[in-house]
């Protein structure tokens, strides 16, 4: 399992954290009747997408796959629906 891929990158934990955070601001401004706060946290909320998706761009994402993991998986995938 520690060597599977499952999208758990420093791109990806830094959008998520900055969009929780976000959310926690949203929320608590939203309870607050506070409507420039509440506007405030969807701000962050949408740049926590846009710092991942650089970060993502700058090479801190999944690494691109190459065409000899591309043939195994479909080998394997071919394998497997033949048995059934």
């Amino acid at each position: 399992m520690a060597g599977s891929a499952h999208g758990h990158t420093p791109a990806a934990w830094t959008g998520v954290i900055i969009s929780f955070i976000g959310f926690c601001v949203a929320g608590v401004f939203m309870v607050a009747a506070n409507l420039p706060g509440f506007w405030a946290g969807v701000g962050v909320i949408v740049l926590g997408g846009v710092v991942g998706g650089v970060m993502k761009v700058a090479g801190l994402g999944m690494p691109k796959e190459s065409a000899a993991v591309t043939a195994a998986r479909e080998a394997a995938t071919a394998t497997a629906q033949a048995r059934y």
